[in-house]
Parts: C-alpha cells; sequence; structure tokens
C-alpha cells in the first residue's frame, strides 16, 4: 500500500551546493593545514581539555584564582596593670622630684657643688637606667663616656664665668661621637651601631639636660623656676601613675599599661600645683606666669613617661629579652626630669 501522504512530504531538500564530503587528508610529506579557528589561550585550552573530579559530599567548593586569602586579624589581649607597681613608680617621680627642687634651694651664689653633686647622682641613676632597659652596643663603653660626659657638664656648668648652654652642647657632641667610635672598634657591635644612634643619642642628651639645671640655678630667678617647674613634673608624674593604679581607663594602647585619664589628670594637677607656687613666689612670678611655664613643664615629663611605656612594649613585642626590672621601671620618670629641665630653662629664658 503506498502512503496517504505526498510523496515530497517529509523529505529534505538538497542543499543547492556540492555534497560535503569528507575532510581533505594531507598528503604525505606536507603538514596540515593550520586551523582557522578562534584562537584560545593556554589557560582556556587547559581549563576545558582537563578532566574535571566530581566534588564530594562535605568538600568545599574550588575558589577562583581571583579570590584572596585575607588573614585574620589577631585579637591581642590588653596588659594586666600592676597596681602595687604603679604605686612604686609613683613614690619613686615623687621622691625623686622633691629631692631635685630641695638639692636646688640650696644653691647660691658660690654655693653650687651640692646642687652639682646631687645632679650629678641622678645622672648615674639615668645612665643606669637607660643603658640595661636600650642595651645599645658595647653597653659598657657607652656608660662609662656617659658618666663622663655627667661629670664634665656638672664641671661646666659650676666653673664657667658665663652661665650658658654653649659648653654643655659641645660635651654632648663630642660624647655622642666618642660613644659612637667605641661601638665601632668592636667588629661584633658595629653591624647594631646604626640600628643604636638613636638610642646612643638619648642616653647622651639625657645626662646633659640635667646639667641645665645648674645652668638655671646660676640665672636671676632661676631657682624659683626649678622650684615651680619640677615641683608640677614631679606632681603630674606622681598623680599619672596613681591614677593608672586606680582607674586605667581609656587604655592607650593594648600592649602599654597606661591610661588616658592618668595622662590628663596629672597634667592638670601639676598645672594647678604651679599656679598655686606662683601666688607665694615674688616677682617675676605671678599664678598666671607659673601656671603657663608649669603647663609646658608637667606635659612634657608626663608625656615623656608615656613615651618609654611605648618603647618598652615595642622592645617586649619585637622579642627582646627584658633586664634588669628595677632600672626598667625607673626610666620614665627620670626621662620625664630629663625632659623638663631644659623645658624649664627655655621657659625660663623666653616668658620670664
Amino acid at each position: 500500500m503506498f502512503p496517504s501522504t505526498s510523496p515530497e512530504a517529509g523529505r529534505e531538500s538538497w542543499p543547492a551546493g556540492p555534497h560535503p564530503g569528507p575532510a581533505a587528508t594531507p598528503t604525505r610529506g606536507q603538514p596540515p593545514a593550520p586551523r582557522t579557528g578562534p584562537a584560545t589561550t593556554d589557560g582556556e585550552r587547559r581549563e576545558r581539555g582537563g578532566p574535571r573530579r566530581a566534588r564530594r559530599a562535605g568538600e568545599p567548593a574550588r575558589r577562583s584564582e581571583d579570590e584572596v586569602d585575607e588573614p585574620e586579624e589577631e585579637v591581642v589581649p590588653p596588659v594586666e596593670v600592676r597596681r602595687q607597681l604603679a604605686v612604686t613608680i609613683a613614690g619613686f617621680a615623687a621622691l625623686l622630684g622633691l629631692g631635685l627642687v630641695l638639692g636646688a634651694q640650696t644653691s647660691g651664689p658660690g654655693h653650687r657643688l651640692p646642687f652639682a653633686f646631687i645632679i650629678f647622682g641622678v645622672q648615674l641613676l639615668f645612665v643606669l637606667a637607660w643603658t640595661m632597659a636600650m642595651r645599645p652596643p658595647a653597653l659598657l663603653v657607652v656608660a662609662g663616656i656617659s658618666a663622663t660626659v655627667a661629670a664634665l657638664v656638672d664641671i661646666a656648668a659650676v666653673q664657667t664665668d658665663v652661665a650658658g648652654l654653649a659648653p654643655l652642647g659641645y660635651l654632648a657632641a663630642g660624647g655622642f661621637l666618642a660613644a659612637v667610635l667605641g661601638q665601632l672598634v668592636r667588629r661584633v657591635d658595629r653591624v647594631r651601631v646604626t640600628d643604636s644612634l638613636g638610642a646612643t643619642l638619648l642616653i647622651v642628651v639625657g645626662v646633659v639636660a640635667f646639667g641645665t639645671l645648674i645652668v638655671l640655678s646660676r640665672i636671676p630667678a632661676g631657682t624659683q623656676a626649678i622650684t615651680v617647674c619640677l615641683s608640677a613634673s614631679g606632681v603630674a608624674l606622681t598623680v599619672a601613675r596613681l591614677t593608672d593604679a586606680v582607674l586605667p581607663w581609656p587604655r592607650l594602647a593594648p600592649q602599654v599599661p597606661r591610661g588616658a585619664a592618668g595622662v590628663v589628670a596629672g597634667a592638670m594637677v601639676g598645672t594647678l600645683t604651679s599656679a598655686l607656687l606662683g601666688s607665694y613666689l615674688v616677682a617675676p612670678f605671678t599664678p598666671t606666669r607659673a601656671a603657663v611655664i608649669g603647663l609646658v613643664a608637667a606635659v612634657t615629663a608626663v608625656l615623656s613617661d608615656l613615651a618609654v611605656g611605648y618603647a618598652e612594649a615595642g622592645r617586649l613585642m619585637a622579642g627582646e629579652t627584658p633586664t634588669m626590672w628595677v632600672a626598667r621601671h625607673m626610666q620614665g620618670p627620670l626621662g620625664g626630669f630629663a625632659l623638663a629641665a631644659p623645658a624649664a630653662y627655655a621657659m625660663c629664658m623666653l616668658f620670664l
């Protein structure tokens, strides 16, 4: 039987062109013709041609190369504030300030040696604390040169005809160069000299800074300026440390056991103390002038003490082994008074 549909229905029409035959194979001895398809990179060929592995159950999906692993932020626990230690440092700062103020009262025309001996003792404490805390190369050489510079500075401050800072500046430069040369002698210490230039400079300059108090005692109204500025600095350091023992808040850094409340309270109470002293002193002091110079000295001392805390935290985070517990904690108050001394000299010369 024939189908009821037309014989032409369901047939595919032949193309107009010739029938496509099999691909021409290259003849022997001739290379194959190059492909004319779209160009692909090696990465795309490898991605398309390589076999794909089935992901198992529970296995995380493969991340693309564009995704970068971001390291998780490590939470650093805050350092514990030791209250007994803070109280001890506050007591040391109070005793140091009281000793310097009383020593300044013993100074008079032609009678500077007692105050010079007191300053020399404080300078030796400064050298001991700062060299043991910062540990520069050739530690004994740096400590010996710094102690020698301290003695020469005190002699120059007492014996010079005109009270000025020029001899102290020359001694500071000479002592720094001598300390650096002493570190360059040994090959072991020579490698670390570049990294320790700042530590050596701080030790030598800090020793010389205490000598400015002797020069200031030879200037009219200098002894009163020492009383006002060092009293403000001592009270500021003491109140700041006591506040940290009671309320170390807000924390300035997790690694530093200090609080902003102590820094602010210390500077304010120190300024108030200088204003009260200014009301009892004779001209050219007034409560306003005493408050201004006391504010500068108190802020300088408190910030120097705080900077020492940050430096100690940086050394501990770098993995340096702490040495001589007592000397390291004496470093802050000694550094505060060392910077308050030239600040008192500058304020006395510029403001009074």
